[in-house]
């Protein structure tokens, strides 16, 4: 939103800006007035991403928790395996929300937000986790969700689990 400040200049651009953005997309031949339809992940294909990415772990000797988020931040799948840590959901699902939200998976943050960094702040975030092992989930090149892990001993071991989840339904996202 736009917000009075001393520099009135920029608050009549920020004005501005908002008033055109109905005739820009119109010129671009998107309407203003319809539905907005998008891709969205099945509970099913979800489920299938967090089975694959927790045996994957398995097979790495690892007990974590996994969790698939949709494009808007909600739940769809949360597992947590039996001797998983329990501070292991709560992580998973902040991974997965950090890299819908961010739109970046969490590995490529660790670093641009680190203390002293420009985009530093980015950590203070209520729910951002900058740690890997969260990595979005596009279809096509629309974001359809998110997936986190959290338990093995790395964020780049975390990261390799999320990676086998979304390998096992990398098909269904191709069409």
């Amino acid at each position: 939103m736009c917000t009075r400040s001393r520099n009135s200049a920029a608050f009549i651009a920020c004005i501005a800006t908002l008033a055109m953005a109905p005739t820009a997309m119109a010129e671009q031949g998107e309407s203003t007035d319809t539905l907005v339809t998008y891709r969205a992940l099945t509970v099913e294909l979800a489920l299938k991403a967090a089975q694959a990415g927790l045996a994957s772990c398995r097979r790495s000797g690892y007990q974590v928790a996994i969790a698939v988020i949709d494009r808007g931040g909600n739940v769809q799948v949360l597992l947590r395996d039996r001797f998983a840590g329990p501070h292991t959901p709560d992580t998973a699902v902040s991974k997965a929300w950090t890299a819908v939200s961010f739109r970046t998976d969490t590995s490529e943050l660790v670093e641009p937000t680190q203390a002293r960094k420009a985009q530093s702040g980015a950590r203070h975030i209520p729910g951002a986790l900058m740690l890997g092992g969260g990595m979005k989930i596009e279809a096509q090149g629309s974001m359809v969700g998110g997936i986190g892990v959290s338990g093995a001993p790395t964020g780049k071991a975390d990261e390799a689990c999320a990676g086998a989840g979304i390998d096992a339904i990398v098909e269904a996202l191709e069409f």
